[in-house]
């Protein structure tokens, strides 16, 4: 017995540093994954991430938010909305961006009550504007990009969710087009696009559809939204979203089709959905691939995620309080790189900004470190703190409560 103990010690004294003589799992987190057996959610946590921790994560952040100025919003009557922003680029010194503007005499009505004038959702009745910065928290609005065309051209309605894109030299941008109010039918519009010589415009619509809808039975039969083009493989990658099912409420999936021109045709990816989750459409390139910020819908909602491909996508991380409709600052968007650095701010938007019969979305800025040429440890740490009013402000419903109180009735009469 003496003998076999010696040589089990000597044995353990060869394995490599990974590698754990007993069953016991070490007390400083491993960096590389022990070779040892391990729980499914212990091999979650080396095979599915970037990092076995959080802070070292490259894909893993708190998000930061800071009230933009420079944009008025009349005092929050719910007549002006800005929403949906795009990517931010860099050109002539300053930052540009483009988003949703909708200025009506109302807020929104619901579409049994919209007119020519009254809008029936936050997006109804808009048009595409821009604004510069020199700073990234101080915007001056420069006024209208992309105006609504006359009837009977697609997007007369209302043209929304712009997204840019550069491509030798030239502007491009790709947006939503619709031709009646949102709500009669569902939110069903195709995808149109103007473009431009400088980011200033004056933009020049080709007034076709640059994504045709999916054939009858297809999850893109009626919805293509979203678009957000990047340049990655030689090629215009055109993220979008559909949404479908409605059984009963709608699923929010992010699909992909690959152009060698920013006029097409484009070729959906024969695995699409390409993301099973997620309401907006984010990505950016990151090292070899494509990250995606994946926000709210479906199961794998708040995660970043990562695709090597720049189609199939793992999730890289859970994270809180993600932007909603991020519009991110993507330095190398449109360079074609084969090394993302990823991203560390941008715009989105808070919807419902007052009460619903004011109901308007506002713009503001996100920061965070998603990003390979920052180190920002506060931007790590693993979680935020709520006071509990944000808890308590998710209150029970009134059917809710009736429904627990008749069940503590039943229980009573049982005993």
């Amino acid at each position: 017995m003496k003998r076999l103990k010696i040589t089990l010690i000597i044995s353990c004294l060869f394995l490599t540093a990974n590698t754990v003589c007993a069953q016991n799992f070490p007390f400083a987190l491993p960096k590389q994954k022990p070779n040892q057996p391990l729980s499914e959610a212990m091999q979650r946590n080396y095979d599915n991430y970037l990092a076995p921790r959080p802070e070292d994560n490259e894909l893993y952040s708190l998000f930061k938010y800071t009230k933009l100025e420079g944009l008025d919003y009349s005092n929050g009557d719910g007549t002006v909305s800005r929403r949906d922003p795009s990517k931010i680029i860099f050109e002539n010194g300053k930052y540009y961006v483009w988003y949703t503007h909708r200025k009506t005499k109302t807020p929104p009505k619901g579409a049994k009550q919209a007119t020519e004038t009254i809008p029936s959702a936050d997006w109804d009745l808009s048009e595409i504007w821009y604004a510069t910065s020199l700073d990234g928290f101080n915007w001056e609005e420069q006024g209208v990009a992309i105006p609504r065309p006359p009837k009977p051209e697609l997007g007369h309605r209302s043209v929304s969710t712009a997204d840019i894109l550069k491509w030798k030299g030239k502007y491009y941008m790709y947006y939503q087009g619709f031709s009646e109010a949102s709500g009669l039918r569902g939110d069903d519009c195709p995808v149109l696009m103007s473009y431009a010589d400088s980011p200033d415009g004056p933009w020049t619509a080709t007034n076709k559809i640059v994504i045709p809808n999916g054939p009858k039975g297809a999850w893109d039969q009626f919805s293509i939204h979203d678009p957000y083009p990047l340049v990655y493989k030689d090629k215009i990658y055109l993220y979008y979203k559909s949404d479908f099912d409605g059984k009963p409420d709608l699923v929010r999936m992010q699909g992909l089709a690959t152009a060698d021109s920013p006029f097409g045709p484009f070729t959906k990816n024969k695995l699409n959905p390409v993301l099973a989750s997620g309401h907006e459409t984010t990505m950016f390139p990151f090292k070899e691939g494509i990250a995606a910020l994946t926000i709210r819908d479906g199961n794998e909602h708040n995660t970043v995620q990562f695709a090597k491909d720049g189609v199939n996508f793992k999730i890289a991380s859970i994270v809180e309080m993600m932007p909603t409709a991020a519009g991110p600052y993507v330095p190398d968007a449109f360079t074609n790189t084969k090394n993302g650095t990823g991203i560390s701010w941008g715009l989105s938007h808070f919807t419902n900004a007052t009460t619903w019969d004011k109901n308007h979305a506002v713009l503001v800025r996100f920061d965070c470190d998603l990003s390979t040429a920052i180190n920002d440890p506060e931007m790590k740490k693993h979680h935020v703190y709520h006071r509990p009013e944000v808890y308590l402000k998710q209150s029970l419903s009134k059917k809710q409560k009736e429904r627990i109180t008749a069940s503590n009735k039943e229980l009573q009469k049982s005993k």
